[in-house]
């Protein structure tokens, strides 16, 4: 592995340094420490606008739509893992990611087969699990492992700052930077000896006649 192993962390939060950074930052410290290149790119306060299924990415090879998903587009490309934070709303992820995330993997078709994904969620009380479950699910479709934790991966806080006191949240990200650094290890140094997984030509199958 002679390149430096690289993280992409999209912060969902329209809150700068709100209790999705305080997550954020625990991981970002373990990344540091492993020689891990992380960038944060803060997309909650943006104004992101949602897909409109026209196609037009395909002719392009990118977002019809010019904002910051095309310009984060390169850095997911050459990313070996991605990171996605957000706040919990009525059981769900911020909007605003959504929104990016739906443009960001449809729009993009290079291929991210092995590349290490991670969510992260904060919550004062609930639905930290529906929105957990939420933001894994754009790796499961784009043949990417998910990094996992020693509890799902979620720290809870109201008041700015309060995620600080969320002792176990910190640690569970802490936990899940080293697993996500030693799956990207893992995965380059098995890239170099065996390669990528082989691929079967796409099957695609509605359900109209």
């Amino acid at each position: 592995m002679s390149d430096s192993l690289k993280v992409l962390i999209l912060n969902g939060s329209p809150r700068r340094n709100g209790n999705t950074s305080i997550a954020i930052r625990e991981m970002e410290h373990v990344f540091a420490q492993s020689g891990v290149e992380a960038e944060t790119v803060q997309i909650g306060q943006l104004n992101i606008r949602g897909c409109i299924a026209c196609g037009g990415c395909y002719g392009k090879g990118k977002c019809v739509f010019e904002d910051i998903v095309n310009e984060i587009a390169p850095k997911f490309e050459a990313a070996d893992g991605l990171v996605v934070a957000s706040p919990v709303y009525y059981a769900s992820a911020n909007a605003t990611l959504i929104a990016c995330l739906d443009r960001l993997f449809y729009s993009t078709h290079f291929d991210k087969t092995m590349k290490v994904g991670a969510s992260v969620v904060c919550a004062r009380r609930g639905g930290c699990s529906a929105t957990f479950d939420e933001l894994n699910k754009y790796f499961t479709i784009s043949n990417m492992p998910v990094a996992s934790s020693a509890y799902w991966n979620s720290i809870h806080g109201t008041a700015m700052g309060e995620a600080e006191m969320d002792e176990e949240g910190k640690q569970v990200m802490r936990t899940l930077a080293r697993n996500m650094v030693f799956l990207m290890k893992s995965i380059a140094l098995g890239k170099e000896q065996f390669g990528l997984p082989q691929k079967e030509i796409r099957v695609s199958t509605n359900f109209i006649r």
